[in-house]
């Protein structure tokens, strides 16, 4: 590792070192959410500073990456990217000795990359508004995807909000799971019209916690699961139970770096979870129809 000592959380004091030690202790956690699936790399070179340094957002891996990291070469509007894919814990610490602090995967897996595997909300509070509103609206679209009959897991992203994911069977491509997944969004706020909303536009989300649908398209990425967040304090982005949602101190940074390795001696909240299998969308839109109706 090249200066293991650089400083790149200064107000924490942790460095690469610290990152790389992260990502080995979460590995056999973290890799198989990793595994097959194009990357892109959030590179802080210098350290994040006060919080406020631009990152380098790497989608193409470098030529100098040795020949032991896997690669996947997808296309992209008048060319193509050849990207990372993690598939064990030595490409995870080695991305870490290159200062990438977050790794943001695909929906989709490298040999599919047109039919995503993975359906993902993104659970943004408004401004001024608590985390407790973003545990109700998770709540609430779980409850809907019970009514549907899809399971789903949640996690805290380590910044504002939290992500409730469901596992396709990758046969439909990213257009068609996209406004599956508006479908299911309209559903639910005009269920709660004075809580959630669709509306992009900050300004107009009045006090309303926002359903970002928006990651399920074709190239666009989601923080992994146990990926840091580049923010004072290195959050965490964890996985939690559905029972966690219920916690009043549950909030989108609760873990960090220097937290997390006491929740690492509990059973991964995902681990149990024998529901969760890929599934087809079609028996969900005929309920989503009815449900409708």
């Amino acid at each position: 590792m090249r200066r293991p000592d650089k400083v790149l959380f200064p107000d924490d004091g942790l460095t690469k070192w610290d990152l790389a030690g992260h990502y080995a202790a979460v590995a056999a956690r973290a890799v198989p959410h990793l595994r097959g699936r194009p990357l892109m790399m959030e590179r802080y070179p210098d350290g994040i500073g006060d919080g406020s340094s631009r990152p380098l957002m790497q989608k193409n891996a470098p030529e100098y990456f040795p020949d032991w990291v896997h690669r996947s070469v997808q296309a992209k509007e008048g060319g193509e990217v050849t990207h990372v894919v993690c598939d064990d814990a030595a490409t995870l610490v080695y991305l870490a000795d290159q200062a990438s602090i977050t790794q943001h995967r695909w929906l989709s897996r490298a040999d599919r990359p047109d039919h995503p595997d993975l359906l993902i909300f993104d659970l943004d509070p408004a401004e001024g508004s608590g985390f407790p509103d973003v545990r109700w609206a998770a709540a609430r679209l779980c409850e809907l995807w019970d009514e549907l009959g899809l399971p789903t897991r949640l996690m805290t992203t380590g910044s504002r909000g939290l992500h409730v994911i469901v596992p396709l069977d990758a046969k439909e491509d990213y257009d068609s799971v996209r406004a599956f997944a508006r479908d299911v969004a309209e559903l639910l706020t005009a269920r709660h019209p004075d809580r959630l909303t669709l509306e992009q536009r900050k300004a107009a989300r009045e006090g309303r916690v926002y359903l970002d649908i928006q990651r399920n398209a074709y190239a666009q990425t989601a923080v992994a699961p146990y990926s840091v967040r580049a923010r004072p304090g290195a959050p965490v982005a964890t996985p939690i139970g559905h029972d966690e949602l219920d916690d009043p101190e549950l909030a989108p940074d609760r873990w960090t770096v220097t937290t997390l390795p006491a929740r690492l001696d509990s059973p991964d909240p995902w681990s149990s979870d024998r529901s969760w299998r890929p599934r087809s969308l079609n028996p969900a839109r005929k309920r989503l129809a009815d449900l409708g109706d």
